[in-house]
């Protein structure tokens, strides 16, 4: 089955209703990982097949659940330890009222997300090299995708948290041992089950935010 097939599917199967001009946007992005990871290795997926559900697909899951958590709200999103730009670039792409932000602590794959933005024509997204816990900028979503356990991903980015914001958590089976010792400010409110095309494997989202004294 041809890329943008399985593409279009795989947006069916998660009701997500792009335009043209975005679905050319996730395949150029693509051919943009399998270009780049040739000199950069920005992911160890070096299956294109693969890189479309490991990656795109993957990322693309957690659209929806975001639409309904921010309820229209135009926000400053987070990406941490992007990588390739994973999920920052997929929610770039489909919600244009967020603005992201994808940071790493590797340049060249901060360098790769704003090669990415100047390509694709995104004027909400870019790369920034840096450690998150050295961030001036306040989010009301901070978001990780295989980046660390939750406690240390709470600790790490609580200064980069806007006061009434949310972390939002990329995990696969739901993560008990590492909810259980989370510290006793941050709170879990929602554990939220993905069910990503073509993969057959546990995703879900883990949504925390600091507790209320």
């Amino acid at each position: 089955m041809a890329r943008e097939e399985r593409l279009r599917l795989g947006l069916a199967a998660l009701q997500l209703a792009l335009a043209p001009t975005q679905i050319a946007q996730l395949l150029a992005y693509l051919d943009l990982i399998q270009k780049w990871n040739r000199v950069y290795n920005l992911t160890a997926v070096r299956d294109p097949a693969e890189m479309l559900t490991h990656h795109v697909l993957d990322s693309l899951a957690v659209v929806n659940p975001l639409r309904r958590q921010l309820a229209g709200q135009a926000v400053d999103f987070l990406d941490v330890g992007s990588g390739a730009g994973l999920p920052g670039v997929a929610v770039a792409i489909c919600c244009p009222e967020i603005r992201v932000d994808c940071m790493d602590a590797v340049a060249k794959k901060a360098a790769f997300v704003q090669q990415v933005a100047a390509e694709l024509g995104l004027a909400n997204l870019k790369g920034l090299h840096g450690r998150v816990e050295n961030s001036k900028q306040r989010y009301a979503v901070v978001a990780c995708r295989a980046f660390a356990w939750l406690a240390e991903f709470a600790a790490l980015t609580d200064a980069a948290l806007s006061e009434e914001g949310v972390w939002l958590a990329m995990k696969g089976k739901t993560p008990a041992a590492e909810m259980a010792v989370l510290p006793p400010k941050v709170e879990v409110f929602h554990v939220e089950q993905l069910d990503v095309p073509e993969l057959n494997a546990e995703r879900c989202i883990v949504w925390m935010r600091r507790r209320t004294p």
